[in-house]
């Protein structure tokens, strides 16, 4: 055995660098082409039973080559995936993703950082994010902020903080017993998550209330007053408000900066959930859309979406930042700080959120944000936002679709004309997602189903809309 071998002989480094290298050059490679060559295959393409039947292999126990799970990659997943690089990906919210981030997370892997905290740059990296989402939205510099999963957790955490600054901060040892019952509000089109984080905070999601919406999808502001007031006459307790920057259904924006200044006469704490919406403060254009932002307690958000980092990217910003410090620091003698050394640091992210271990997240942002501009990226928005129009446009002058609810960002939602719409708005979808030409989605309105296009892709243009719009013709037109 050469001489340093035997010291070597259990570590999982390759034998052979340099070819280990080319693999990792040839891996590269094809994701660069992969995603080149994005727009001239289908959407989505549904892996086969002899493929899916490839993951029920019993767990390795001896190793495989490195060029041969490469393979199975290659073979196995890459061609089976979600779909959401295409252009033609248009169901849910989700981002596209860039090259500039794909490989800003193979570098995030390569440094394998712990980003929950101690004294190396991947904090200052999450701290600089940070400081810009501050300037992004006019918070104070004493804000704090956190990357998380998504807007899911972020919500959740928010709710967290609120909580405790409704009933103190030693509800985190006593926890809650006794007192008047929290009761939070939300609109009827809020997400899901915020009924979810009321269950997961002990405060039960039977005290969230959903509020009457308007036309436009926004939350009526004269209900939510009605309902405060009805709550403290049953002598419960208020405490927070979430609005919506972007309904998940519709894109609807609720009023912001009314529900702030209701909050403010009210002392309840206003939250927004803004998974995508929330980043239109990088448009000049759009901004005025989610006038109010700025005068928030805390806002969630996603990176992952409309700024395309790939996934996952969460945030949460709080404008007090001791508060969400108070809500989340332990004293444990494990995470002890120092003066000097690695361990140096007042705060680090573990003191902001549940998480200890957490992977360098900022990295892929802080790579977006620096190569893109917020100028460019909200210019993507805006485009979104004018090609669902244009959607709406097509549609509004076809004589077998109809629009279902107004088109306020960038989704639009529509129905097949005619009887039976509900069934011929599910076949149409279910055929355009086998087919591989586009990926609409179903939602309910109303209770009815109607067809679902989320423009997010910073890769759809008019283009992609106009083939959209023939491909709905066609398989209208050919079902039963």
């Amino acid at each position: 055995m050469p001489r340093g071998e035997e010291d070597r002989a259990l570590d999982l480094d390759p034998r052979d660098w340099d070819a280990f290298a080319g693999l990792g050059h040839r891996a590269l490679d094809d994701m660069v082409g992969f995603l080149r060559t994005v727009r001239d295959r289908a959407v989505w393409v549904e892996a086969p039973d002899d493929v899916r039947r490839q993951f029920d292999a019993d767990l390795p126990v001896a190793g495989r080559d490195f060029a041969d799970v490469l393979g199975d990659f290659d073979r196995l997943i890459k061609p089976y995936a979600t779909g959401n690089t295409h252009p033609a990906f248009m169901g849910w919210v989700h981002g596209a993703g860039t090259p500039v981030g794909m490989i800003a997370e193979m570098l995030a892997a390569g440094l394998n950082a712990n980003c929950g905290g101690r004294n190396h740059i991947g904090i200052e990296v999450e701290r600089q994010v940070t400081r810009w989402m501050q300037r992004a939205f006019r918070f104070p510099d004493t804000a704090a902020g956190v990357f998380v999963t998504g807007t899911s957790m972020a919500n959740f955490l928010a709710l967290l903080v609120a909580r405790n600054h409704a009933l103190g901060d030693d509800v985190r040892s006593r926890g809650i017993v006794g007192g008047p019952q929290l009761v939070a509000y939300a609109s009827k089109a809020a997400h899901g998550c915020i009924a979810q984080a009321m269950q997961l905070s002990g405060l039960g999601s039977d005290h969230l209330r959903l509020v009457a919406c308007g036309a436009d999808g926004a939350m009526r502001l004269a209900d939510l007053e009605a309902a405060v007031a009805a709550d403290r006459r049953r002598g419960l307790k208020p405490f927070l408000v979430v609005g919506t920057a972007g309904s998940v259904d519709i894109g609807a924006i609720d009023p912001l900066a009314q529900l702030a200044g209701f909050c403010r006469q009210s002392d309840l704490w206003f939250h927004v959930d803004g998974a995508f919406g929330a980043l239109l403060a990088f448009s000049p254009t759009m901004r005025p859309r989610i006038a109010g932002i700025e005068l928030a307690d805390s806002i969630a958000f996603d990176f992952h979406k409309w700024a395309h980092v790939p996934y996952d990217a969460g945030f949460v910003l709080v404008r007090d930042g001791a508060a969400q410090r108070r809500t989340f620091a332990s004293a444990n003698g494990y995470l002890t700080r120092s003066d000097v050394g690695l361990a140096a640091g007042e705060t680090w992210p573990c003191d902001l959120g549940p998480d200890l271990s957490r992977g360098f997240r900022a990295l892929k942002t802080w790579f977006t944000l620096q190569v893109f501009g917020t100028e460019h990226l909200g210019n993507c928005m805006a485009q979104t936002c004018d090609l669902a129009k244009y959607l709406e446009g097509r549609l509004q002058a076809h004589p077998d679709f109809a629009l279902s609810a107004p088109v306020a960002l960038n989704i639009v939602c529509f129905s097949a004309t005619g009887a039976d719409a509900d069934a011929r708005n599910r076949r149409i979808v279910e055929r355009l997602h086998v087919s591989g030409r586009a990926a609409p989605s179903i939602t309910l309105l109303d209770g009815k189903a109607v067809i679902r296009c989320a423009i997010v892709n910073h890769r759809t243009t008019r283009g992609t809309i106009d083939r959209f719009v023939s491909d709905l013709e066609e398989v209208a037109r050919d079902l039963p």
